[in-house]
């Protein structure tokens, strides 16, 4: 039986995923289109996950596209010889990987260069990919190299520029292109990264948005349950399941978790908003990741605290602007979001809870506001 995911990758054959067809489509598209794609998202939004199934989606479709996968998470503290040298080997293993995937095996003179040449800058990796493009053009089946990097932001800063130069000098190549298309996933966007203040160098990105879960996405994600299992949930469990987390993924599935797994509710109940008001309880006062991360990075700056406290009174808040440093950060971390009036807003109800409770002290009356009956209860939804 699968289970609802709240660590990690989420794999089809385990979990139950959320299809998101629309996106994938849209993403499918750009590929093909050639474009140089970044995703930044804040973490556990399932932005691994919806890269990886895309481009397996990709190769169910077309077989031409060769993916290589790559992650940069170890990278963060190697100098740049240390970081190309380790680039080859991963780029070659990927590869090897995907021939085998295809129970095909390389020609003598790819497999002899994969060998014998070295990358040692960002020059001799768009050389490599040159050179590989050719070798695979041999082979009329694959022609087009679809190369995607997850923790992209661990890019040692020293090879940042002349890395993201390299990528834009082949994109704007009138050759045949290798990488034809690139996927770019971190937290912080390229203009968010340390390299210098000059123009970009990477200035040719594609910018993918992946939202929350829709409504529509939570239902399909716990029908799938309900199909599998047999146990159903009421209709209005589910939508205020997507109204307390806001359709955020880690939240919405460790609801079900919770709902599901872990409070030994029989198969054959539905369950109810009373089963929903413990469920929600729980999530609320327990630490799992999510909420982790997220008290992590509010405390992680004095001037969150300010802004935080002036988003949450309702009489005054704050336009939401991008241009501002504090706000970006905010919104880059999932803290907050743009809301209907153009105004900041805590991304969903939990977080304001746990926003609230992690400044207590600071607070000054606001859970009267928003908890008027009984401040030490969670809210209750509606």
């Amino acid at each position: 039986m699968r289970r609802f995911g709240t660590q990690g990758r989420v794999y089809p054959d385990k979990h139950y995923v959320v299809a998101r067809a629309e996106e994938t489509a849209d993403f499918i598209d750009r590929i093909k289109d050639g474009r140089y794609i970044v995703l930044f998202a804040p973490r556990q939004t399932g932005k691994t996950t919806f890269f990886r199934l895309a481009l397996e989606a990709l190769a169910l479709q077309d077989s031409t596209y060769f993916p290589i996968q790559l992650n940069f998470e170890e990278y963060e503290d190697y100098d740049p010889t240390r970081f190309y040298a380790s680039l080859r080997k991963e780029i070659c293993k990927e590869i090897e990987r995907v021939f085998q995937k295809r129970e095909m095996h390389p020609s003598d003179g790819l497999a002899h260069f994969l060998v014998n040449t070295e990358i040692t800058d960002h020059v001799s990796m768009r050389e490599f990919f040159e050179t590989f493009a050719k070798h695979l053009s041999q082979n009329r089946h694959w022609q087009r190299v679809v190369l995607t990097i997850d923790e992209f932001d661990a890019i040692p800063r020293a090879a940042l520029k002349g890395f993201l130069r390299s990528l834009r000098y082949i994109y704007l190549s009138d050759q045949i292109r290798c990488p034809h298309s690139v996927g770019i996933v971190g937290v912080k966007g390229i203009a968010q990264l340390n390299y210098d203040r000059s123009i970009s160098p990477f200035n040719i990105q594609d910018e993918f948005h992946l939202p929350s879960f829709t409504l529509e996405q939570v239902q399909e994600l716990i029908g799938q349950y309900t199909d599998e299992v047999g146990q159903a949930f009421a209709p209005e469990v589910i939508a205020s399941i997507h109204k307390q987390t806001a359709g955020q993924p880690v939240l919405v599935n460790r609801f079900a978790q919770i709902l599901t797994e872990e409070m030994d509710i029989p198969k054959t109940e539905t369950i109810t908003m009373a089963h929903w008001t413990t469920a929600h309880a729980q999530l609320l006062e327990e630490s799992n990741v999510n909420i982790t991360h997220l008290t992590t990075n509010v405390r992680k700056d004095p001037r969150f605290e300010s802004l935080l406290m002036r988003i949450m009174a309702r009489d005054e808040g704050v336009a939401f602007n991008l241009d501002d440093d504090i706000i970006n950060e905010l919104a880059t971390y999932g803290v907050i979001k743009k809301g209907v009036d153009d105004m900041c807003e805590i991304l969903n109800p939990i977080y304001l809870y746990r926003i609230m409770r992690a400044f207590k002290p600071a607070v000054n009356g606001l859970e009267q506001e928003y908890f008027p009956e009984d401040i030490g209860k969670p809210p209750i939804p509606g």
